[in-house]
């Protein structure tokens, strides 16, 4: 093996680098940021009497965008100011996607660190540091996220303290009687593959407990006319093969929580219950492991 040392370049004071060759290197390849894989939906995308969106990026397996800003050299103000201001447009205009604000610069300094972590958890905001890098004739980029999004919300096992307590007329309320229902079948089914839990009552959603611990591999959410079923599992292309062999439909993945949302309409709790069953196995395993 051959070592190279490698050789930092400045980006802000080269003279063939600039932000909108990075800008457009990201354009074409936004995987780089180490976001996941992305795809552009905007470039240099025009607010009026704001400026223009250096970028603006979006998951496909979900709903969310990412409204990025990018800038040589130390972060300062003005970039924080403006990444902020741009991501609160986009969420504004089009509240149906969940949006993040990511902030790309060269230098990200201890005392801005700081600053931007006061907004995190209020903001969702993500810090990637880029440094350029040279080997030998090559170079290269490199992007560190320095500081990921803060994630509020529930948290899973602790939802006693979370969520607000309801309870089954509650549900049939919100959704239906026959909805209401189709959570009974499906409780018996988890009784047969997981054991004697019991439906957990929150307003957000129905979730799980046994021995008042709360295990939410699988939750419901009774509408008027269908059942929202979400499982958490990872999303792979057998899962996914399994779901659609069976004719459920998937109305999206959230990667955050790493759960199918499926939607269940009247009568597939019987004609698709061992589909069902394999799916609330599969996710009863996984969170046992």
């Amino acid at each position: 093996m051959k070592y190279t040392k490698a050789e930092r370049i400045m980006m802000r004071s080269h003279p063939e680098m600039s932000e909108k060759w990075i800008q457009q290197l990201i354009a074409e390849d936004p995987s780089i940021l180490g976001l996941g894989d992305l795809v552009l939906r905007a470039q240099e995308r025009i607010h009026p009497k704001a400026g223009r969106l250096d970028l603006l990026l979006q998951d496909p397996d979900t709903n969310r965008r990412y409204e990025v800003e990018l800038q040589l050299g130390p972060t300062d103000e003005s970039h924080i100011i403006r990444t902020i201001e741009y991501w609160d447009i986009e969420r504004k205009r089009y509240p149906q996607y969940d949006h993040c604000a990511v902030i790309v610069a060269e230098d990200i300094t201890s005392r801005f660190l700081n600053v931007i972590s006061l907004f995190n958890g209020t903001i969702p905001l993500i810090a990637i540091q880029v440094q350029a890098v040279k080997v030998g004739s090559d170079l290269t980029l490199v992007f560190t996220k320095v500081m990921d999004e803060l994630v509020r919300g529930l948290v899973d096992e602790d939802e006693d303290a979370a969520a607000t307590p309801t309870d089954r007329s509650y549900w049939i309320k919100t959704g239906s009687q026959d909805t209401v229902k189709m959570v009974d079948e499906m409780m018996e089914i988890i009784k047969e593959v997981a054991g004697p839990y019991q439906p957990k009552y929150n307003k957000i959603y129905i979730g799980l407990a046994l021995d008042g611990i709360v295990n939410n591999f699988a939750t419901f959410r009774p509408k008027k006319a269908h059942l929202v079923f979400e499982v958490k599992l990872p999303r792979v292309q057998e899962t996914d093969q399994i779901i659609e062999q069976a004719g459920i439909e998937t109305l999206d993945y959230d990667n955050r929580w790493k759960s199918y949302r499926l939607r269940l309409a009247k009568g597939d709790v019987g004609q698709k219950k061992d589909t069902i069953r394999m799916l609330v196995k599969m996710a009863f395993d996984y969170r046992s492991r």
